[in-house]
């Protein structure tokens, strides 16, 4: 055990000082992990999330045309190939970021930042693959969006809590008017060296900075992508839904740079318990009703945040006296309910997420992702030592504010009975 203990504590060192540093290699920001581990990955992001699009949805198609054709790849030839190599693909999309990630055998690096590099400097967007493959896949990820009734809230709850901006959604209607052409303007005005950055693991920095320059060199120099500034407003609304759990969210959003406050306010809240069939320490844990669960949401974004409390049941009572518990914890951390004792847990709990997520490759992305574009430090040593500086007052104060702003409040399933804010005690 202490030797695991030695390991992992070495490991985490070796990613803090990786990702201390942010390479500028031909205008495109790069940053690589390389402890020897037998596969690497490559990512490149964009700063092509929802936020920053011109037409509804055009981010989702834009995602959904990621390994297509290009003028070096047929789309067969892609999967062909990197099948050969043993390679997996993926694409993600987020609210700020396009990601384009690889995953290969160690050492074949070189075919697989080409095979990215390439949709990003000579993609075709033909016509025909945009009905054939691009718009059925857009379809279906909106449709099973819409019958889940946690997605549906929380895209509702960014529409209502940021109006425009962070407020569109991830998914295009099922009915939507795009074309590729709307696809195409959208690639041209984002794969722009200032609006990419490439992350590497198991791969060295020179290694990746050498093939970055070579197959990004001569993409088109321009400025980050902007949106206007984020501004909370949040509201209520309520969607009948049917087939799925009663759903509530309550949820309360702040503009300006994520705060450890928040994260720990997150953390503090989360019932999810360290041990299996436990109920853990969360002071929601011994009020929530049998067969109802509630899930802590937090979402931090580069200029705002959306915190809030996902209640979901099979009775509409459950719920119900649930949610008045959520909201009643959290107005019990605004009043100083915050503990020394209670915060250290909360402390360790977000130090403990922030850490794990070095251990995927998604959750690399999503702790770096804006650090690497900005230039900015992205060492996990960073983030970690900044929840020391926190104490109860902080935190409180934080939950207080949250409190005197406006709710996001969304509802789905029976709306005739699901209660209002109001009732919530909010």
């Amino acid at each position: 055990m202490l030797a695991s203990r030695a390991s992992t504590a070495r490991n985490l060192k070796r990613v803090a000082r990786s990702f201390a540093t942010v390479v500028d290699s031909a205008g495109v920001k790069v940053a690589a992990l390389d402890y020897n581990q037998p596969t690497s990955a490559v990512t490149v992001l964009v700063k092509a999330g929802s936020r920053f699009e011109p037409k509804p949805g055009v981010a989702h198609a834009l995602k959904n045309f990621a390994f297509k054709s290009t003028t070096k790849r047929s789309a067969l030839g892609t999967v062909r190939e990197s099948e050969l190599y043993g390679g997996v693909l993926s694409a993600s999309l987020s609210r700020e970021h396009l990601a384009l990630t690889a995953e290969f055998l160690r050492g074949d690096e070189a075919f697989f930042v080409d095979l990215l590099s390439s949709f990003l400097t000579s993609a075709k967007f033909t016509r025909h693959e945009f009905e054939e493959y691009v718009l059925p896949i857009v379809e279906s990820d909106s449709i099973t969006a819409i019958a889940d009734p946690a997605t549906r809230a929380i895209e509702l709850a960014h529409a209502l809590a940021f109006r425009s901006g962070l407020g569109s959604s991830l998914f295009a209607s099922p009915h939507n008017s795009l074309t590729v052409n709307d696809v195409k303007s959208f690639a041209s005005s984002v794969f722009t060296k200032g609006n990419i950055a490439v992350l590497g693991t198991g791969i060295s920095q020179e290694s990746l900075s050498k093939l970055v320059e070579k197959s990004l060199g001569h993409a088109q120099p321009s400025a980050s992508a902007a949106s206007p500034a984020s501004k909370y407003h949040g509201g209520e609304t309520r969607v009948e839904g049917f087939g799925g759990p009663q759903t509530v969210f309550i949820g309360f959003g702040s503009s300006g740079a994520p705060s450890n406050e928040l994260a720990a306010l997150a953390a503090h809240l989360s019932p999810q318990p360290s041990v299996k069939w436990s109920q853990g320490l969360s002071p929601l844990s011994k009020s929530i009703p049998e067969g109802t669960s509630v899930q802590t949401v937090y979402l931090p974004y580069s200029d705002a945040s959306l915190l809030g409390l996902l209640v979901q049941g099979q009775t509409v009572a459950g719920v119900k006296e649930a949610g008045k518990a959520a909201v009643q914890a959290l107005k019990s951390a605004a009043a100083g309910g915050v503990q020394d004792s209670d915060l250290k847990k909360a402390i360790a709990k977000a130090k403990f997420t922030t850490a794990s997520a070095v251990d995927s490759r998604e959750g690399l992305v999503s702790l770096l992702g804006s650090k690497l574009l900005t230039g900015s430090d992205a060492s996990l040593a960073s983030a970690l030592s900044s929840f020391d500086a926190l104490t109860s007052a902080t935190v409180s104060k934080s939950a207080t504010a949250l409190l005197n702003s406006k709710p996001t409040y969304i509802t789905i399933g029976d709306i005739q009975e699901l209660p209002h804010a109001d009732e919530l005690g909010l």
